[in-house]
């Protein structure tokens, strides 16, 4: 059970495919300027991961090793374009905000990564705990890298006024503020890390 446990707390804190591993940077970059993006993609993700990793790790031992990848990436894309379908569906202005980025979960380090890495090689209970534990991983990366960028770069958090008269940091709001933001954070727990040990 313990074993069990370390699998999915890994992607947290000693894995974080954000601070840890600095995978899936390009979407964190690019949604991260308010709450609802953030954890509209962390949860896409996250699902996309989910059923990724289930669906590799019961057929790993079917697939030729020559087509190992492209039936991964197939098996990715077709949970990418589930997830795409719902979002469009049920939240078109969330669709609309995350864009371009939703499709490109499809090649995403953390998706194909730990369906290469992980899901590959273990059995389907560890794969889901894997992919919770990463999943959850980034969700918490992008609510805090965008609760700070939201927070300081708007003045709002999830949308709403934090103090009245507040002059935003519009330099957050912007791509080199997110740079800025994931650089300290990754320095933040860099330090902490080294700390530990």
């Amino acid at each position: 059970m313990k074993i069990k446990v370390k699998e999915f707390v890994k992607g947290i804190v000693k894995e974080n495919p954000t601070f840890v591993l600095a995978l899936g940077l390009c979407p964190t970059l690019a949604v991260s300027t308010t709450l609802a993006n953030g954890v509209g993609m962390g949860i896409a993700a996250t699902f996309v991961l989910f059923g990724s990793n289930i669906f590799i790790s019961l057929i790993k031992n079917i697939v030729p090793d020559r087509i190992r990848i492209p039936c991964y990436i197939v098996v990715i894309a077709t949970f990418v374009t589930i997830t795409e379908l719902v979002m469009k569906a049920y939240s078109p202005a969330l669709d609309r905000a995350l864009g371009i980025y939703v499709p490109l979960i499809v090649v995403n380090c953390i998706v194909l990564g730990r369906a290469e890495a992980f899901a590959s090689k273990a059995s389907v209970m560890d794969s889901i705990l894997d992919a919770l534990g990463m999943g959850l991983g980034f969700i918490l990366a992008l609510l805090l890298i965008s609760g700070i960028r939201e927070s300081l770069g708007l003045g709002t958090f999830f949308g709403h006024t934090i103090i009245k008269g507040y002059d935003p940091m519009f330099i957050f709001a912007l791509p080199s503020g997110a740079l800025l933001v994931i650089g300290l954070l990754m320095g933040f727990f860099s330090l902490l890390k080294n700390r530990k040990t």
